[in-house]
């Protein structure tokens, strides 16, 4: 296991110099609470639409943010390298020296790496996470209780980042979760308002 612990401690060592774990998690908490509340939009579209097939409802969600999982890779990987080789070259500006096989440059690769997974993979998830209740829809007694399992859930989950930024920012961790809890809770209310009226 030499090998794992070597690449622990490399890890560590670029995190260190790119400051890439607070960068991670902020791209984490904004992502998986926008796919999250993106969730909610479908799940409240299809409920107000009175889909009833489960699988159009899955595939609907999850193609949704695999959208926003792609977008999320892209985006992230041109921003975040374009960003770290403005700093390379900043730098290699002020020291006359090459910097991208010094440690700073493979730090540098190492959180775009970790940010553009970070930013494509939380929404895939969150979204994932939410519609467990149509995966179960056969056990149900019907998928009324699916779509009021995964809006619970959804809200649960916006509650947990909320207390996640909280700690993050050591302020009031159920103030924090309350707040990311109402823009879930609105969301639904837009989106039932915007069906009611059609």
């Amino acid at each position: 296991m030499g090998w794992w612990s070597d690449a622990k401690a490399r890890a560590r060592q670029y995190d260190e110099i790119a400051d890439v774990s607070a960068i991670a998690r902020r791209y984490f908490a904004m992502n998986a609470f926008d796919g999250v509340v993106t969730i909610i939009g479908v799940l409240a579209g299809a409920m107000v639409a009175g889909v009833t097939q489960p699988d159009v409802v899955v595939v609907t969600g999850l193609t949704t943010a695999m959208a926003m999982g792609i977008s999320g890779f892209t985006g992230a990987f041109l921003t975040e390298a374009a960003e770290r080789e403005r700093t390379l070259q900043r730098l290699e500006r002020h020291t006359l020296r090459d910097q991208h096989d010094t440690r700073v440059g493979r730090a540098a690769r190492f959180a775009v790496i970790v940010v553009t997974l970070v930013d494509g993979l939380s929404p895939m998830i969150a979204a994932a996470i939410v519609l467990v209740p149509f995966y179960l829809v056969a056990l149900l007694p019907t998928i009324q209780v699916a779509y009021y399992g995964s809006l619970g859930i959804a809200l649960a989950v916006l509650f947990a980042l909320g207390m996640f930024l909280g700690r993050i920012s050591r302020q009031h961790v159920l103030l924090y979760g309350l707040k990311t809890t109402l823009a879930g809770l609105l969301a639904i209310g837009a989106s039932l308002a915007l069906g009611a009226a059609h």
